[in-house]
């Protein structure tokens, strides 16, 4: 530590973590790393299927490809970390890895986020204009919209991570957190954060509000075409496509709009730590296994590939 006017400037932060009681942080540890190995492992395995297999090769599944990419980086950015302090007794972590960590993780948030929207729209063309739709969603068009995404991601969270990082923090380097996210950072500031409170709510609310706007009109269109098919068949083969990214959109913008979206005066550290645990480390698997289990065409291209490989055994 080094005094420097009158303010006591850290070198490193300190995490309280989950809990303070070894009994328990030895469960966690057990319970995050069956939690962390099953997001990798199944992440990995939806991306590795869909580049094998020629029948995934649409626009559809090269979204959830990247949309499984990203879950593996943002959750490898909070979970190798959140792991190795459940087995130690100081969680510290160095001022420019905390930055880093807030960096990553909010570009990679970001991202997911836009990526869900991307496959909102990529479902509006398919069930609303099947016709133009290889015009519409041609690779070309896909590359583009992740590309723009990871730029969104990657600029939006520079201005945060810069923001929050210019802010004095002299009378504690204890962070009432798990990792290094903006609202405790915010928090555990000496000095008046109203204006980080204004540009988190403003960038993360474009990004954020662009998403759910885009989600919200795609699927009014999808209804609204749904509704006039005269096939029951129909009906039901075109929800059935949407019921997995719906739940998905549902359960991400829902955990976000709570974390963000509030006043740092009605933080609640216990509440925000058991929601920053589900969508940090538990969505990044739920993802997966969501689209996989309510998907036919990745069931049926995943029992192909089982069966091949005990045939081949």
């Amino acid at each position: 530590m080094m005094a420097v006017e009158n303010c006591t400037v850290f070198t490193d932060f300190i995490f309280l973590g989950l809990s303070d009681r070894q009994d328990v942080q030895q469960g966690l540890f057990v319970l995050f790393l069956l939690v962390y190995g099953t997001t990798l492992i199944a992440n990995l395995g939806m991306i590795l299927l869909v580049n094998v297999d020629a029948r995934l090769h649409t626009p559809m599944y090269y979204f959830l490809s990247n949309l499984s990419f990203c879950d593996v980086c943002y959750s490898s950015t909070v979970s190798p970390k959140m792991l190795t302090d459940f087995l130690s007794e100081q969680k510290r972590i160095p001022y420019s890895l905390c930055a880093i960590q807030m960096y990553s993780f909010g570009a990679f948030a970001d991202v997911e986020c836009l990526m869900l929207a991307a496959m909102a729209y990529d479902r509006y063309v398919a069930i609303c204009n099947p016709l133009l739709y290889t015009v519409a969603m041609s690779r070309r068009v896909g590359t583009q919209l992740v590309a723009i995404a990871y730029i969104v991601g990657l600029v939006d969270s520079a201005i945060h991570t810069c923001c929050t990082f210019q802010l004095p923090f002299c009378n504690s380097n204890i962070i009432n957190h798990f990792f290094c996210d903006i609202p405790p950072l915010l928090a555990l500031s000496n000095s008046d954060t109203s204006i980080n409170e204004i540009i988190m709510f403003t960038f993360i609310g474009c990004v954020v509000g662009s998403s759910i706007v885009t989600v919200l009109l795609s699927y009014s269109y999808i209804i609204t075409t749904i509704l006039r098919m005269n096939s029951a068949e129909g009906r039901q083969k075109a929800f059935s496509t949407c019921a997995s990214h719906l739940t998905a959109v549902a359960i991400f913008y829902g955990t976000l709009l709570f974390m963000y979206f509030r006043p740092s005066s009605r933080y609640s550290m216990g509440t925000d730590k058991m929601a920053s645990v589900f969508y940090t480390v538990v969505i990044p698997m739920l993802n997966p296994l969501i689209y996989s289990l309510r998907n036919k065409d990745v069931k049926g291209v995943l029992k192909k590939a089982i069966n091949t490989k005990v045939c081949s055994g």
